[in-house]
């Protein structure tokens, strides 16, 4: 990285997770589900490459920072494998809502989700403090 620390990029997506996830209440408000999935999926991205990024991992695509959060924070325990499950889910629902053609997510999928992503995101911001 050039005139950017590893540090103040992780911090720079960490910021931009917790954007995103504000995002959403708006999306829920508007009955906007496949948004809301959209952007759940989006701020838990950013917030796991923040993680990578500040561990000094780097991945050049969407499963490769997948695979990457799970072979050096799911599998070593730590972090739970049921983030690894909400992340997984969200992954795979943003894009199906984004690429499937007359599809769409409801309330009760997106009510589901929401609390899984914040407490993704939670559990990554303290790993960020360690």
């Amino acid at each position: 990285m050039s005139e950017f620390s590893y540090k103040d990029y992780a911090n720079y997506r960490i910021e931009r997770a917790k954007e995103t996830i504000a995002e959403i209440e708006k999306h829920i408000e508007n009955k906007f589900w496949n948004t809301a999935i959209n952007r759940m999926y989006y701020a838990c991205f950013y917030a796991v490459s923040a993680l990578l990024i500040k561990n000094g991992i780097s991945a050049s695509s969407h499963s490769g920072i997948r695979l990457q959060f799970g072979k050096n924070f799911i599998k070593t325990g730590l972090i739970d494998k049921t983030q690894a499950k909400t992340y997984s889910d969200l992954f795979e629902k943003r894009h199906k809502g984004d690429y499937n053609d007359f599809f769409d997510y409801d309330e009760e999928t997106v009510n589901r989700l929401y609390p899984k992503a914040i407490a993704l995101i939670e559990v990554i911001k303290q790993a960020l403090c360690n």
